[in-house]
């Protein structure tokens, strides 16, 4: 009897950003009797088409899901009504307090600084990956490291890759930091300039919190991301079973659809100057080291952790508090409000 390639849409429940979408499609793809993924934001689905014998909906759904739950995420064949676990804020609410009061405190010590366009501070730029890596927003990282894991668990080889994953992205995130601060002293930005760059940041920041929140979904669809064909291929070296892989992937981590890490790419782009542009995005990739080692030589994920929603709402109620202070700060720069209320 031939094979015969069947067409399923499923319903992920988990999916809340564009790695979310690269990553489900990439942990199927590879399945040897898929022949095509498609995963879609908008409608939290993914749509499969392969030979998947005699099975029925359900158990192909249960098949897949075992896939994916190490990433979070579990396929079902009816949308489920969403938990936003409100009662979360109880405890998000007073940890994003708590942790912007003692930023404001440092701020007025002069250890860190709001990022913004007009000022960098390497300090302000470690505390974000710190925040990052505390989020969900970096499961598409997690997710590389979890996968290139297993591949070389089984070779009983785990110390090594590791290595040459963390020094891999850390040296990347240094020398192509420095690339686009170098670009940025191309130019030289006026105050329209100064205020647009920074007004745009502070919007995609405030995207960024809302996301993160996971109670609203409209905000979904505006945010950015590399072009899906650069992180496919960055995340399709993951696959490859060669020692220098863990580098390569380590480097690639770079361009990956992380909002945190393009809104430390653009900051980068006005720091103007190669050294700045690359000890700002070092401080990022080292603040993300810690949960990222610990992911490593764990099963340990933010994803799957039973404080995942409260440290994710934490993250979005600080990510949006930045944004609201930077586009303060851009107002001021305009000259829209006065530097009363500039922070």
């Amino acid at each position: 009897m031939e094979n015969e390639n069947k067409k399923y849409t499923f319903h992920v429940n988990g999916m809340h950003c564009n790695s979310c979408v690269l990553l489900t499609e990439s942990e199927l793809k590879d399945l040897p009797n898929i022949s095509k993924v498609k995963s879609s934001l908008k409608n939290n689905s993914v749509e499969v088409e392969g030979d998947f014998r005699d099975k029925n909906q359900s158990q192909i759904a249960e098949e897949l899901s075992n896939i994916l739950k190490p990433h979070g995420y579990i396929l079902s064949l009816e949308k489920q009504k969403k938990n936003h676990n409100w009662s979360d804020f109880k405890i998000a609410i007073p940890i994003a307090i708590i942790f912007m009061a003692l930023f404001i405190l440092l701020q007025k010590m002069g250890l860190v600084n709001l990022v913004n366009t007009s000022k960098m501070n390497y300090g302000t730029s470690f505390i974000i990956g710190i925040i990052a890596s505390l989020s969900t927003c970096m499961a598409v990282v997690g997710g590389l490291v979890l996968s290139m894991s297993a591949t070389f668990a089984r070779e009983g080889d785990r110390v090594k890759p590791q290595i040459l994953f963390h020094g891999g992205r850390i040296v990347s995130f240094f020398v192509f930091g420095g690339i686009i601060g170098a670009l940025g002293s191309v130019f030289t930005l006026n105050t329209s300039a100064t205020f647009a760059l920074g007004f745009f940041i502070g919007i995609v920041m405030l995207i960024m919190g809302i996301n993160l929140l996971d109670v609203f979904d409209f905000t979904k669809k505006a945010q950015i991301s590399m072009p899906k064909f650069i992180s496919k291929r960055a995340f399709g070296l993951s696959k490859l079973n060669h020692t220098l892989t863990p580098l390569l992937v380590g480097i690639a981590t770079f361009f990956l659809p992380c909002g945190f890490t393009q809104s430390m790419q653009m900051y980068t782009l006005s720091s103007r100057s190669f050294w700045n542009g690359a000890l700002t995005m070092l401080a990022f990739a080292l603040g993300t080291l810690p949960v990222l080692t610990l992911t490593s030589f764990s099963s340990f994920s933010i994803k799957n952790s039973k404080k995942a929603g409260i440290l994710s709402k934490a993250a979005g109620l600080i990510v949006i508090m930045f944004a609201i202070m930077n586009i303060i700060n851009s107002l001021v720069i305009i000259g829209l409000i006065p530097p009363l209320l500039n922070f």
